[in-house]
């Protein structure tokens, strides 16, 4: 699984960071997620091979703008590339309106369907091609919510020693095998695939989260593989700010992150504050240095089109 940064900033721009937009796919896949669509959202595809034609479904995470205001540049040009596919936006209510407000006052007529998923009222899972996606209502001045992803189509592996004792042809045979095909060999024997295949892999689990100020909310969730959650501010920071303005501390993810167990851990969402020069005072390493002390395993920070992969054998890396 692949996830590719298109904002990393919190509020407003910077310089280095625009405001905050995560793709996710499946390795090699051309079909993406996207997940918030903070303004100029659509100019920072333009830096990566994610083609509008080939996005899924929008999950917008609450309603305040650095995670919505991309929205209506991004949905217009889709359809001025002649997108004929129908796209689902899952979303708040209050985005929902505003989306469909645009439509109405602009006069926008797109070319494909416009499906809408009114976080509001769900209830279940998202069924999607490659993945279960469930939402977890998170903590935030306004309501807000996260996202996990769980794959979906676990391909088999073969064992490869007992196909090679029992003398079944390399070739168009192995393949049906893998495929969950029974098939008849030319000398007249069975082969029953599921004798040849080894016991599935554990389909992946990541989160992203929305804005959050009580990150422990996600122990509700059992095994996760990744959690890509926001990190304002540092502790310091955040104790002078206070709660109300309902963000995490790096100190408070990776807290939380240690005592559950968490293997893979991404951090993204920075104040403008913080400086992407890590020689400054005021710097992202401020921020990473926090997190460290608290958490011992894999951890990043991402920077505007970072691409990081979850690999198969539950691997973080850095694309």
């Amino acid at each position: 699984m692949e996830i590719i940064f298109l904002g990393t900033s919190s509020g407003t721009p910077t310089k280095e960071r625009n405001v905050t937009a995560v793709a996710l796919r499946k390795k090699n896949d051309k079909r993406w997620s996207l997940i918030d669509c903070g303004e100029g959202t659509q100019h920072q595809l333009l830096h990566t091979n994610l083609s509008m034609q080939q996005l899924d479904a929008i999950y917008i995470t609450h309603i305040h703008g650095d995670h919505c205001y991309g929205l209506p540049g991004l949905l217009a040009s889709a359809s001025m590339g002649g997108r004929t596919e129908p796209l689902l936006l899952v979303a708040p209510l209050g985005v929902v309106e505003f989306v469909k407000s645009m439509q109405k006052f602009t006069e926008l007529h797109l070319t494909y369907a416009l499906e809408f998923e009114v976080l509001e009222k769900h209830e279940g899972v998202i069924e999607r091609d490659e993945f279960s996606v469930e939402i977890m209502p998170l903590s935030h001045r306004v309501p807000s919510w996260g996202y996990l992803f769980s794959e979906k189509k676990i391909e088999s592996s073969l064992n490869i020693e007992q196909l090679k004792a029992d003398e079944v042809p390399v070739g168009k045979a192995w393949g049906m095998i893998q495929r969950g095909e029974d098939i008849i060999l030319e000398d007249g024997r069975v082969i029953e695939a599921h004798l040849y295949q080894n016991k599935p892999r554990k389909a992946r689990k990541v989160a992203i989260s929305g804005d959050n100020d009580e990150a422990s909310i996600w122990a509700k969730v059992e095994k996760l593989d990744l959690l890509v959650h926001e990190s304002t501010f540092t502790h310091e920071i955040a104790q002078k700010i206070g709660k109300e303005v309902g963000h995490s501390s790096a100190e408070e993810v990776a807290t939380f992150a240690s005592e559950y167990g968490l293997k893979n851990l991404i951090l993204t969402h920075f104040s403008s504050r913080y400086h992407g020069d890590r020689t400054k005072s005021s710097s992202l390493s401020e921020l990473e240095d926090e997190a460290r002390a608290f958490y011992k395993e894999t951890l990043y920070l991402a920077d505007d089109f970072d691409v990081f992969e979850l690999t198969k054998a539950l691997e973080l890396h850095k694309i």
